[in-house]
């Protein structure tokens, strides 16, 4: 059975709360539950964590192929424009991952519109809101099936 983690980076936790006018009105509880039955729906093993800590999002993603993990699922959030270690952590382990953005980050400011994951991720979902999980989701399988 393939097993994908999907992770969620600092202040998604206020999903909801949060400028919803740019991140919209789903919380995040909602999202990873709608998530999750698109995945039981594929015969897909899910797990979802968030954290506003870079370590915890690191030590996730080193543990992945330990726990079976085919493939990620990752939303860094602020951390997409700043962090050296997810970029790091995500070439150790080698796992094919989707970069997801619920706002498009090209059309915001300046220091939003760089990633250091993008140019190592097999793909950027960005600006289609909570649809962009699910998207990212039917993406990996078929990368994985293709691999």
């Amino acid at each position: 059975m393939t097993r994908l983690l999907v992770l969620h980076g600092p202040n998604l936790n206020m999903l909801g709360v949060r400028e919803p006018g740019l991140y919209g009105s789903s919380s995040l509880e909602a999202i990873n539950t709608r998530l999750e039955a698109v995945a039981h729906a594929a015969g897909v093993t899910l797990e979802c964590r968030q954290s506003n800590a870079e370590h915890d999002l690191v030590d996730a993603i080193q543990q992945a192929p330990a726990h079976g993990v085919d493939g990620i699922i990752i939303n860094p959030a602020a951390f997409t424009h700043t962090s050296v270690a997810l970029r790091d952590a995500l070439l150790a382990v080698g796992l094919p991952f989707i970069e997801v953005h619920l706002s498009n980050i090209h059309a915001r400011e300046a220091f939003r519109q760089h990633s250091y994951l993008s140019d190592i991720a097999t793909g950027v979902i960005a600006g289609l809101g909570p649809m962009g999980y699910e998207l990212a989701l039917t993406a990996l399988l078929e990368t994985i099936e293709r691999n």
